[in-house]
């Protein structure tokens, strides 16, 4: 088949990589507007310890991946200056220009024409192709050229979060809840390398007007956010890559396909970066598309059948997300509770976890929180 992927991040790559991988024969064209080096945002965090899920449809990318992840079961949740930690949590981090590194290197390694700063301003412009992926983005124009047949949704969320990079580490999925005077802010952060941390900053509309963050600049925002997270910063500083305000848009596609293009990734769903990550999710969607077209060849069965197989689990997926991004969006309810409480509440929020799981995976912080439930119960002696 003649293949042309537009986007080259992990779903354009990573399909194209393992289409190439099974059948040499495929003439596989991937066009990332982009230079090669230059990349938004700081790590990507995974919510499996290893990622083995990758080892099966290629081995050596498995284990170039592998080598670069920091790896933790810890998650802590920062309350009232109250760190709690949550074990048995199996994550992993790593750098999303190290991921992208590995992606190009394997494509160009199998023989595929990888093009940087190759924007697609027209699709009507491309040669012709037996199949047309769109891993663009969740600004997708292959989605956007299409909209008729995919009928994409947005729903955009309430909150603004900026996405920073900090040389302070943090050594497990760290959740950290601060007010001032403005309102409240909510840390997401992670360590993705041996020297560099993610750092999200959440923050409902109110505080974000009452801050001011609409007329402040770039350093004016990270100076006043340093100050909100001084005590977890411990005197390192934020660092900005292209760092902005953004809404979360939760993007859904009623129909995955048409006639010979498809879309992956970003460009197909999104879900909150409070759950997981979008890069996972874009990995599993391309290996869900090669194996479908190891199994039936042609392109519209090979279509059909990665929708059929592939949709219930990111339908599930996005459902458990959008609780979660709306416990975030209201914690602010929560925070009259003590912080073992709350740190309960964090972990449930989104039924992914209930109350079982979390026993199997923490037995001693949950007999913790039995224990403090039980002292408050009429007539307990505890």
């Amino acid at each position: 088949m003649k293949i042309t992927i537009v986007g080259g991040g992990p779903a354009g790559l990573y399909f194209g990589l393992l289409m190439k991988q099974r059948d040499p024969r495929h003439a596989v064209t991937i066009l990332e507007r982009n230079p090669r080096d230059n990349t938004f945002g700081w790590g990507v965090v995974f919510s499996d310890k290893t990622l083995s899920y990758l080892e099966r449809p290629d081995a050596e990318t498995y284990r170039a991946i592998d080598a670069l992840l920091e790896r933790w079961d810890n998650v802590d949740i920062v309350h009232r200056g109250e760190k709690v930690t949550i074990r048995g949590n199996r994550f992993s981090g790593l750098g999303r220009i190290d991921l992208l590194h590995v992606l190009q290197r394997r494509c160009l390694d199998l023989g595929i024409d990888l093009r940087f700063e190759a924007p697609v301003e027209r699709l009507e412009d491309l040669p012709p192709a037996d199949l047309l992926v769109g891993g663009d983005g969740i600004r997708s124009l292959v989605r956007e050229r299409y909209a008729a047949d995919f009928e994409p949704s947005f729903l955009h969320h309430k909150n603004r979060y900026i996405w920073y990079g900090t040389p302070r580490l943090f050594h497990g999925l760290t959740l950290t809840f601060r007010e001032n005077g403005d309102g409240l802010y909510i840390g997401h952060s992670y360590k993705f390398s041996q020297t560099m941390s993610t750092f999200i900053v959440e923050c409902g509309p109110e505080s974000w007007e009452k801050a001011g963050f609409g007329e402040k600049s770039d350093e004016e925002s990270r100076r006043y956010l340093e100050a909100v997270f001084a005590d977890d910063l411990e005197g390192q500083p934020f660092l900005s890559n292209a760092s902005r305000w953004l809404n979360f848009v939760t993007v859904r596609n009623r129909r995955w396909h048409t006639g010979n293009v498809v879309l992956l990734g970003d460009a197909l769903h999104t879900a909150h970066f409070s759950i997981g990550s979008g890069t996972k999710l874009a990995l599993e969607d391309s290996i869900a598309l090669a194996d479908a077209f190891a199994e039936h060849g042609e392109v519209e069965p090979s279509l059909a059948a990665f929708e059929a197989a592939r949709r219930p689990d990111i339908e599930r997926y996005q459902d458990a997300a959008l609780r979660s991004l709306a416990w975030f969006e209201t914690a602010k309810e929560d925070l009259g509770l003590d912080p073992l409480s709350f740190a309960y509440k964090a972990m449930t929020r989104s039924d992914k976890v209930n109350h079982d799981n979390l026993k199997k995976r923490d037995p001693e912080f949950v007999a913790a929180y039995e224990r403090l439930q039980a002292s408050r119960r009429p007539g307990s002696t505890a």
